[in-house]
């Protein structure tokens, strides 16, 4: 065993057994920091895995101690069995050192008023525990403390339905959010229940006007270049020059692997298992895929290296590349290679759209 590794499983194993949110935030800082060291000597995948399982040991250690903090209070053990989940980047284990809370609970059956009583406190609880922790609060208000995204497995299949009805830029965000969820904590059947669900509402092949609409939603974010191969960049503001790495590059990349993988019913919520999957099924000709894979490493690497700052011992950062990395040689050519594979992913996308609207209109 390597040191590198030795101090990684002593820091996930602190995260694991704190005792309070205090211990737990502290422990996370730890972790955070050695691996923010080891950033640049490890494989972008291999050193996305070990950040995403840090997140996931906080946020399931999270999940047990609000637990203890609900019988300590009065409240008693949970009422009904319940599944804490993720989306976003943490439902495809795509999150950065820095990260906000994107989540969802999934409770069982039973008494609805107790139920409902009893996780509405807990849902506030987890989300300060998980704040205190270093999540900020989900800008969308995509979180568990949102009735939206706290649910029955029968509540959440209505509320899909209902999205799928209406087909509105809203309701099919909604379902993308939704597509991305993944299993953190509690009850692992609650988990799989749901992703039954999402998968028989996403079924696309008999209904043309969720295709259409998915289509609509995924080819809103381009690549960030200019028809002259210029890479294009903040113009005014706090970031002019600099270059919005999450929506000009990861975003794009994210939403149109996406699309795809629903289209062939694809489970897997992390963008490399569905370019891997896509590839198995022989879906988009291999050298397609090679190059989504690069372009998806590039986007991944650029997200970390945008410049932390440092709030009370957490990393936190924005989303933009800064001039002086955007000027190495290395990192320019990355950025322009990957945006070009990203603006053809995009034109064969777009004509799928204008042929889905002639057909069905």
């Amino acid at each position: 065993m390597s040191h590198e590794t030795a101090i990684n499983k002593a820091n996930l194993q602190a995260i694991r057994s704190a005792s309070s949110p205090g211990l737990l935030r502290s422990a996370r800082i730890e972790e955070q920091n050695e691996l923010y060291r080891q950033m640049p000597s490890v494989p972008i995948e291999t050193w996305n895995n070990k950040v995403g399982e840090m997140h996931d040991a906080v946020m399931s250690q999270a999940c047990k101690l609000c637990e203890e903090t609900m019988e300590q209070e009065g409240f008693g053990p949970p009422p009904t069995a319940y599944a804490f989940i993720a989306f976003g980047s943490a439902g495809r284990s795509e999150q950065t050192l820095w990260s906000d809370q994107d989540n969802g609970l999934v409770v069982g059956e039973g008494d609805e008023a107790k139920v409902n009583a009893y996780f509405e406190v807990f849902s506030r609880k987890l989300t300060q525990i998980l704040e205190h922790a270093g999540y900020p609060p989900c800008p969308g208000n995509v979180m568990l403390s949102n009735p939206l995204w706290r649910s029955s497995i029968m509540g959440f299949e209505r509320q899909f339905m209902q999205w799928r009805e209406l087909l509105g830029w809203e309701q099919v965000r909604y379902l993308m959010i939704a597509s991305d969820m993944r299993h953190i904590g509690g009850d692992p059947a609650l988990s799989g229940g749901l992703r039954e669900v999402i998968t028989r509402v996403m079924e696309q092949g008999s209904d043309p006007d969720l295709t259409a609409a998915i289509l609509r939603n995924t080819i809103r974010h381009k690549a960030a270049l200019n028809i002259l191969g210029q890479v294009i960049t903040e113009q005014t503001g706090e970031h002019a020059g600099e270059f919005d790495v999450k929506y000009g590059l990861y975003i794009p990349i994210v939403n149109a692997v996406r699309y795809l993988a629903l289209q062939y019913g694809i489970k897997s919520s992390s963008t490399w298992e569905r370019i891997s999957q896509l590839y198995e099924l022989e879906a988009v000709p291999s050298r397609w895929l090679e190059s989504y894979r690069r372009a998806f490493d590039t986007a991944v690497k650029l997200r970390s290296l945008t410049p932390p700052e440092n709030e009370d011992g957490m990393l936190s950062s924005s989303h933009y590349l800064p001039q002086a990395v955007m000027k190495q040689k290395e990192i320019r050519r990355e950025l322009r290679e990957s945006l070009s594979t990203v603006r053809l992913m995009y034109r064969m996308l777009q004509r799928q759209h204008r042929y889905a609207e002639r057909k069905w209109l």
